[in-house]
């Protein structure tokens, strides 16, 4: 069964976002899409056909996670977003606050690992188990990641996020990504 490119046109005309950017953008995400489809009929029929011990079927694999974990966190990248922004619900304010001492010093940290020098992501994750909760850079999208915590609100802060609108000032870029949250959506995730 083949994953299927989601339709994030709804964000078109976001605040901050230019619509050439988004729609790039969105071409990359489905690029994501497309290969891990692509990487996935190879290893089936790699399957069918015994080539398990081949130094193909081990690289193609290895591909396969950075494919699927580009297609997932874009998707959840786009997904929180929203032409609304606001403010995050009483419940997961008080649980950022816990951890963090407060509201605005979890959007602090948050803000300065954006920040950072370098390609990838921001993740906040939240781990059931422990009940805590985490900003965690993620330099490439198969590895860094923290297992099984669920991501709830992801920052892609490589240059194709922001360099068409912004050049070299993320900042301008983190701002309006701050200010385009969909806390909805980052809540359900919760």
């Amino acid at each position: 069964m083949s994953y299927t490119a989601k339709n994030f046109d709804h964000l078109l005309g976001l605040t901050g976002f230019s619509d050439q950017l988004l729609k790039n953008h969105f071409g990359l995400y489905q690029g994501y899409v497309t290969n891990f489809n692509k990487l996935n009929d190879l290893l089936v029929a790699m399957e069918k056909e015994g080539k398990f011990g081949t130094p193909e079927y081990a690289e193609l694999n290895r591909r396969l996670g950075w494919e699927f974990n580009g297609m997932r966190l874009h998707e959840y990248y786009f997904d929180n977003l929203s032409k609304s922004g606001g403010e995050p619900n009483k419940k997961l304010a008080e649980h950022l606050s816990a951890e963090w001492g407060s509201l605005e010093n979890w959007e602090k940290d948050f803000r300065a690992m954006g920040a950072m020098r370098g390609i990838g992501w921001v993740v906040l994750y939240h781990d059931k188990l422990a009940k805590r909760f985490f900003n965690v850079w993620i330099n490439e999208h198969d590895a860094g990641h923290f297992a099984g915590c669920q991501p709830l609100l992801v920052l892609d802060v490589f240059e194709h996020a922001f360099l068409l609108d912004y050049g070299t000032k993320r900042a301008g870029y983190i701002d309006a990504f701050m200010k385009a949250i969909n806390w909805k959506a980052v809540e359900e995730r919760l």
